[in-house]
Formats: structure tokens, C-alpha cells, sequence
């Protein structure tokens, strides 16, 4: 009954490794990613405007591909008008969004990968073919 010695230790020794991961990164951030917008279509444009504000984009881009696969699946919507500046955008992800942000890899994925967000969006849609693959 005298074995409070190897309880503590035991405690001691559960509590130093389920907390290893902590310390182990503490003061290690990583820093945040800067989507690339260098694709050939985004180069040539003059006035470098998305469907909404670069702001706007960054918080709900999510949000505006969910209501967008609802507006036109279950309401047959097929433009868009945006908020910022009024323009009509054909409601498509793969012709609309992926035809300016056609580098995946460099535009969604860094900071999907930052954000450890895994979006379902592939599940459907085919990815844009990068140039080299």
C-alpha cells in the first residue's frame, strides 16, 4: 500500500508526454501563407478584380461556394451579382473561380494546408490542370 512514489512518477512521466507536443512547438509559428496570383489570366487583366473584394473572399469564400452549389442546384440560379461591383458572374466553380485561380497548388492548397482545412470541393469537381503536369 506504500506505492504513492510510483504513482507519482507514472503521473509525472503521462503528464510530461501528453503535453511533449506542446512544448515542443511552443514559439514556433509558421507564417502565413500569400495565395500566388500569377496565373496567365490573372496576368493579363487589367483591373485585378475577383467576384467580391480580396477581404471578402479571404473570410467566406466558403460560405459564397456553398450558397452558390445551392443557388443553382436547388433554385436553377445560374448568375451571380456581385455586392462590390455589381458585375454578373456565371455561378461555376470550375468556370468562374478555377478559370483566373487555375494554380491550385499555389492558390488554395498553401493555405488550406496552413489552416489544416481538407474541403470537400474535389469530391465533385475535377481539379485544374496545372502547366508541368
Amino acid at each position: 500500500m506504500n506505492d504513492k512514489g510510483k504513482i507519482m512518477a507514472g503521473l509525472i512521466i503521462f503528464i510530461g508526454i501528453f503535453t511533449f507536443p506542446f512544448y515542443s512547438n511552443l514559439g514556433k509559428a509558421s507564417a502565413v501563407p500569400e495565395p500566388l496570383l500569377n496565373t496567365p489570366v490573372i496576368k493579363q487583366m487589367p483591373v485585378k478584380q475577383c467576384v467580391e473584394t480580396k477581404e471578402y473572399m479571404r473570410a467566406n469564400h466558403m460560405q459564397m461556394l456553398n450558397e452558390w452549389r445551392d443557388m443553382l442546384l436547388r433554385d436553377g440560379i445560374k448568375t451571380y451579382k456581385s455586392m462590390s461591383n455589381g458585375k454578373e458572374y456565371v455561378i461555376s466553380l470550375q468556370n468562374t473561380c478555377l478559370n483566373c485561380h487555375s494554380n491550385k497548388k499555389d492558390f488554395c492548397d498553401t493555405c488550406h494546408k496552413y489552416l489544416a482545412v481538407h474541403p470537400y470541393c474535389w469530391d465533385c469537381h475535377f481539379g485544374p490542370k496545372e502547366a508541368g503536369v
